[in-house]
């Protein structure tokens, strides 16, 4: 299967579980972001264009989905270059162990969901405890065991 097809197929595929199924499961208000890992990942294995390029385009999804027009698709194109400014020397045979997938996702998920959150409090013109409780650091600890849990039952 080709590279672009492959990849455009399981992004479509990490996005609808997202919408579908992850958007879904909260716990006290906080969510996983399973698009957040997967750009995160393609900007770790194949370098800062292809994680900007990835995070844009499920920003965009994501921002058509949930009517937030710029935030999403800002926010992870941002996380995909900045990840991949660091990418695996051995990409190949990259190999993410439950621990780093853990810290890792935890480091990618503050930032992220930091972002996230000031560029949502500046548009409802508000603050609260509950997006620095729940959006922030719960989501943040939510996406980082979803990612402790995909490398775990990953196989490679």
């Amino acid at each position: 299967m080709p590279f672009l097809f492959r990849h455009l197929l399981t992004g479509l595929v990490v996005f609808a579980l997202q919408w579908l199924i992850m958007g879904r499961l909260r716990l006290w208000g906080a969510y996983p972001d399973a698009v957040l890992l997967y750009v995160a990942w393609v900007g770790l294995r194949h370098g800062r264009s292809s994680g900007a390029v990835a995070g844009f385009t499920m920003g965009l999804l994501l921002d058509a989905v949930y009517g937030l027009w710029g935030i999403h698709t800002f926010v992870k194109t941002l996380v995909g270059f900045l990840v991949g400014i660091f990418p695996a020397n051995e990409r190949e045979t990259l190999l993410i162990l439950p621990q780093q997938a853990f810290l890792g996702g935890l480091v990618i998920a503050l930032l992220h969901n930091g972002l996230l959150v000031v560029f949502l409090a500046l548009i409802a013109e508000t603050r609260s405890m509950f997006m620095v409780t729940a959006l922030w650091i719960g989501s943040s600890l939510y996406t980082a065991f979803v990612g402790f849990l995909a490398a775990l039952f990953s196989s490679r």
